[in-house]
């Protein structure tokens, strides 16, 4: 048999021999009383540690006792990053505390390692972060992945900054046109909180109210958070930040920055060299020193909204640490939301807004237009899709050697079609998609309408309701208006901004500026006109906030329009009698606030109620809230289908609302995080999506 092939049966030894072990070799049992060779002994003191693992399971969401080692006992502080075993692997956690005792019964595991000596988790910011959890009925790992960005080794290791000097009291006087402006400064300046829902005059130089306000702060030595929606808003206010406070005491933090440079700066706030933060909502818990005022601008941007679980809301997370500080809290912006308005009207918060004579000095002309009016007296504004009076008031603004401003809600070119005698929305015979025109040309003629969805190009249309041939734009975008207004004001330059580049800031000469919603550049002086088209369709959405929206939208371009006094004209493409058109013309976004909360009241909607939305499988849905206690004035609404149905009804999704009373919302968190806790310990497989108080209702 060659040496390669197994050895039979019998040719094995009947017993195998006895391993020969060395005599040095052999291990000595230890003694009683005496350690054994290579085991771990306690620290001396506070020898029990309290560890958050990283693991997002409910049913996990509380702190686990290790002990630590003899070697970890100097560099395992409070806050400190750690690896531990748990459920036999290695995880990372967060080191909240150290104790002398445990009440765990059996024996303690020991700490791995501690991954970094750094206290990035100090107890405020550990509180804060455990009370966003519990207001969301999320967990605390998921809320401290937000909080925290990821270690960098190289900038960790990097010599801390030598703290900024606290700089002079900055010139407040610009408050004193808004009325309780001057008493919030004052509030600031001597370390009291106040909490103010802030209104901002058209044409008002915001970036550089909220840096007198964080210099007001900063200057007694205290800190301050500063959040707006997007990266342009965040450059205005870090520049003007840095004017008032100097280049050292402010830092911009946002997600998009790199690993070591967003560390880097993140530990410089950590660490008491900053005292100023400005940033998108990723800084909303930036853990700065002593703070005394936290900040946010346009509440009512979706922005602020976290789309990672447990998906906070920037307004809420800065109310809740402003509390907690004992800090003062500014919401600030052209308009105002149903949740400021409901800060105003239970006395948490002060309006600071100007008297009319200050605002009408400010605002510019506001001119509704309704759209069949207007094409029934002027048949050439059916073309343009503008009545004569847009066009007088865009050739004003180039005659006074001013830009004009065109905001457009959808961007592309023509996203919508229609037909043109009916007006039924036109659809692919292939595939029953919407049809629109993609733009461009083919052989030099116009390329014909195509699907959206399976791009088939649709050369014969004809409406299945009435026949016609003709179709009509029903919404018309961005790229296509600029065609449009491009040959009905020839020599005039047209810039466009929107998702594929969005301009910061354009000249202060004769130009139309097209853009979509959010993406409007400041003018330098001012535009001379500003065009709202297509009112409708930002009104018609299905959406609850659909006219809190729209109102947000238009007042955010007609800020940037010069005063009345100056020629500035607003132009909107709606029906005067609209409470949103009204709320613009008389510019009182706290009339229409004031309406939607007291509408969202009756109806029961938030921010009137708290409310959950569930989202899963159907069977994922009916078994949570079959084991969903509700509290006395709870509610269940639905479930109803979402996405695609098939030819029995059934979808593949479903989404099912809990309503309860506002006093109530905390009960209604705690149930809801236990029984995700409870179908987590059961080890659910099927996904499911819980979230709070979210935008989208309808």
């Amino acid at each position: 048999m060659s040496s390669s092939e197994p050895a039979a049966l019998w040719d094995l030894p009947e017993k195998p021999p006895a391993p020969q072990a060395a005599p040095s070799r052999a291990r000595k049992t230890p003694k009683p009383g005496e350690k054994a060779k290579g085991a771990q002994s306690p620290a001396p003191e506070r020898p029990v540690a309290r560890v958050v693992v990283d693991i997002p399971l409910a049913h996990l969401d509380r702190t686990f006792d290790y002990l630590v080692p003899e070697k970890l006992h100097e560099t395992a502080v409070p806050g400190c990053r750690v690896r531990v075993r748990f459920a036999g692997q290695l995880v990372d956690g967060y080191l909240i505390e150290r104790g002398e005792t445990s009440d765990y019964g059996s024996k303690l595991a020991f700490l791995d390692r501690v991954t970094s000596a750094e206290p990035v988790l100090p107890p405020s910011l550990h509180a804060v972060c455990r009370a966003v959890a519990d207001r969301y009925g999320g967990t605390l790992s998921d809320v401290l992945r937000l909080a925290i960005p990821p270690r960098h080794a190289k900038a960790e290791g990097e010599p801390p900054l030598a703290p900024a000097a606290a700089p002079a009291a900055p010139d407040t006087t610009a408050w004193a046109r808004y009325q309780r402006g001057p008493a919030f400064l004052e509030a600031l300046a001597e370390a009291k909180p106040a909490n103010a829902v802030w209104q901002a005059l058209p044409g008002e130089d915001w970036p550089r109210r909220l840096a007198e306000a964080a210099g007001a702060v900063a200057a007694g030595g205290r800190g301050a958070v500063l959040v707006v929606p997007d990266h342009r808003d965040l450059t205005r206010v870090h520049e003007a930040c840095a004017a008032v406070v100097g280049e050292d005491a402010v830092v911009a933090l946002i997600a998009g920055l790199g690993p070591a440079e967003r560390y880097r700066r993140w530990l410089a706030v950590l660490r008491g060299a900053v005292r100023v933060v400005v940033g998108t909502r990723a800084a909303m818990f930036a853990p700065v020193h002593d703070p005394g005022l936290f900040a946010v601008w346009d509440d009512g941007d979706d922005l602020h909204l976290d789309p990672h679980a447990p998906y906070p809301h920037v307004r809420d997370v800065l109310m809740d640490r402003a509390h907690a500080a004992k800090a003062s809290l500014l919401v600030g912006g052209f308009a105002r939301t149903a949740e400021a308005q409901l800060l105003v009207e239970s006395g948490w918060a002060a309006p600071v807004l100007a008297d009319r004579a200050t605002l009408r000095s400010a605002a510019p002309r506001v001119t509704p237009v309704g759209e069949d009016f207007d094409v029934a007296r002027d048949e050439a504004a059916r073309v343009a899709r503008l009545p004569a009076v847009a066009f007088e008031a865009a050739r004003q603004a180039f005659a006074a050697d001013l830009p004009a401003l065109v905001q457009v809600p959808r961007r592309g070119y023509v996203p919508g079609l229609a037909c043109g005698n009916c007006r039924t929305p036109a659809h692919c015979r292939r595939c029953a998609g919407p049809l629109a025109l993609p733009g461009g040309s083919l052989d030099g003629q116009p390329k014909p309408p195509a699907c959206r969805w399976c791009g088939v190009p649709e050369t014969a249309f004809r409406c299945t309701a009435c026949g016609s041939v003709r179709l009509r734009a029903v919404i018309v975008g961005a790229k296509r208006t600029a065609e449009e207004l491009g040959r009905a004001f020839p020599g005039v330059p047209v810039r466009t901004s929107g998702a594929a580049e969005v301009l910061a800031s354009v000249p202060g000469r004769p130009a139309l500026v097209v853009c979509t919603p959010g993406a409007e550049p400041v003018a330098e002086g001012g535009y001379g006109a500003a065009l709202l088209l297509d009112g409708w369709a930002l009104l018609g959405r299905q959406d609850l906030r659909a006219g809190e929206e729209t109102l947000r939208r238009w007042m955010a371009a007609a800020a940037l329009v010069r005063p009345a006094a100056g020629g500035g004209r607003v132009i909107v493409g709606a029906e005067a009698g609209l409470a949103v058109v009204q709320a613009l013309v008389r510019w009182d976004p706290a009339w229409h606030a004031a309406q939607e909360l007291a509408e969202r009241r009756e109806l029961g909607f938030p921010p009137a109620m708290r409310m959950a939305s569930v989202e899963g499988s159907p069977d994922a849905v009916a078994g949570l809230l079959d084991d969903l206690p509700l509290p006395e004035s709870g509610e269940v609404l639905g479930p109803v289908p979402i996405g695609e149905v098939d030819e029995e009804g059934n979808a593949d999704r479903e989404r099912a609302l809990v309503r309860v009373s506002r006093a109530e919302g905390r009960a209604l968190a705690a149930s809801i995080h236990a029984a995700a806790a409870r179908r987590d310990a059961r080890k659910a497989t099927e996904p499911i999506r819980i979230q709070l108080d979210p935008l989208e209702l309808i």
